[in-house]
């Protein structure tokens, strides 16, 4: 290895989450920070967590009501005018 161009290795850096966990281990950083972590991580901890912060069940929701508002109008009204055609036709005789 070529030297003084490699970064320093730290061998106890400390990684600390924000759930309060404490990690040791080896990096060229010697502290560091994350949100998230295998103590607090659903996946690890067996607890499922929905977060909908953006509404966008919600919105999706709202969404497909007026496509469904929408297609049945759409559905109806040929069959609307073509009733009032009939019913016209029957008037004139």
């Amino acid at each position: 290895m070529k030297k003084s161009i490699h970064p320093t290795y730290h061998s106890n850096a400390t990684i600390t989450c924000s759930c309060g966990a404490v990690l040791t281990t080896g990096s060229t950083q010697a502290e560091m920070t994350t949100e998230i972590c295998s103590a607090c991580h659903p996946f690890y901890t067996g607890k499922k967590k929905m977060i909908d912060t953006t509404g966008r069940v919600d919105r999706f929701k709202k969404l497909a009501e007026k496509s469904a508002v929408k297609k049945d109008a759409a559905k109806a009204k040929p069959a609307k005018v073509a009733k009032e055609k009939i019913e016209k036709k029957v008037e004139k005789k």
